[in-house]
């Protein structure tokens, strides 16, 4: 399947969200290992959006790999263009 340079950029988005997910529940969670651990329902939850980020980001990982061999292009260099096309195209906050 071929796949577009603005594909790429909304599947790495995609990642990079629910990796901020996954710091968010992190740093409201704390530590799984601290006095009283986690909840039956925090780890559940955890693990959720670990494995929804996990996903994500080995398919951005394969969709760009793809795509770089569809153009001819280093993957390297595919990576670097979505991460900054991602990154500039972020609303300021």
């Amino acid at each position: 399947m071929t796949h577009t340079f603005d594909e790429l950029v909304e599947k790495q988005r995609a990642a990079d969200q629910a990796h901020t997910r996954v710091e968010e529940l992190r740093a409201s969670y704390g530590p799984p290992t601290h006095q009283g651990g986690w909840s039956g329902q925090q780890s559940d939850t955890y693990e959720t959006a670990w494995r929804a980020w996990r996903d994500l980001a080995r398919e951005v990982q394969s969709t760009v790999a793809e795509y770089a061999k569809d153009e001819g292009r280093p993957r390297d260099t595919v990576e670097t263009e979505v991460r900054q096309a991602v990154r500039h195209s972020r609303p300021e906050v």
